[in-house]
């Protein structure tokens, strides 16, 4: 597969995933991207903490709690890498909470041959597709399409097991920026688990990231999320780095 080592270093990784996953607000405080997407997922709603936010840290930390605060969400930071531990101490004074951590992992993009699950691939989701992904196990907000959508190159695949208006077995999200596919929301109906749909929607996912010039693939999972670990580990992706939210208190 060539080449193992990514070609980007924490903060320009950060700054093109951010491009594939988007507010549907956004803003700036110095180099820090404020995010808001009416609260659905941590990406989507908080503020990407790499770079020099153009003011001492204990009033970047009151200048991103009331930005979030004026558009009715809890406060939120994302905190990648080492670079983002000055900020991180700032905001643990301040009272924010500390989330679990979250690994990017990343690999080269090779060859996906298929291997006979049906996989579709849709330019937006559908209602059926929709249903099918739940974010952390809870329904989707009314916000959810607009964020999934937002992005410039983004495909949505889809694994059926029956004919709509039935959700998928499974489904995943795909979006190629600047050479480098970004997968997400890879979800398994819990009935269609172990028969290798979850390796179908990727295997998809990488045949068109790679048509549409992709060199490169990243993904985040969750630190406590053993099974998708696994998943990915056996695909041959390997951590970048890790991330971890901050909260306002209440």
């Amino acid at each position: 597969m060539g080449q193992r080592r990514s070609p980007l270093d924490v903060t320009d990784l950060e700054r093109l995933a951010a491009r594939g996953w988007r507010g549907t607000e956004e803003g700036r405080l110095g180099d820090w991207l404020l995010r808001a997407g009416g609260g659905f997922t941590g990406r989507a709603n908080s503020a990407l903490v790499v770079g020099d936010p153009g003011r001492p840290l204990p009033d970047a930390v009151e200048a991103v709690a009331r930005w979030y605060r004026d558009r009715g969400l809890r406060p939120a930071a994302m905190l990648p890498g080492r670079q983002a531990r000055a900020a991180g101490a700032a905001l643990a004074a301040a009272g924010w909470e500390r989330d679990e951590d979250v690994l990017v992992l990343t690999a080269p993009l090779g060859p996906a041959a298929a291997d006979g699950v049906p996989v579709e691939l849709l330019p937006e989701p559908d209602d059926a597709w929709l249903a099918a992904y739940r974010h952390r196990g809870r329904p989707l907000p009314p916000t959810a399409r607009a964020v999934l959508t937002t992005a410039e190159d983004v495909v949505f695949a889809a694994v059926r097991r029956e004919p709509p208006p039935a959700p998928p077995a499974a489904v995943g999200r795909g979006v190629v920026t600047d050479g480098w596919l970004g997968v997400a929301a890879v979800t398994v109906e819990e009935r269609y688990r172990r028969q290798g749909l979850a390796t179908a929607v990727m295997a998809a996912l990488q045949r068109w990231g790679a048509g549409r010039g992709a060199r490169w693939l990243y993904l985040q999972v969750s630190a406590s999320n053993a099974p998708a670990r696994a998943l990915y580990r056996r695909a041959g992706l390997i951590e970048h780095h890790r991330y971890h939210y901050r909260h306002a208190p209440g």
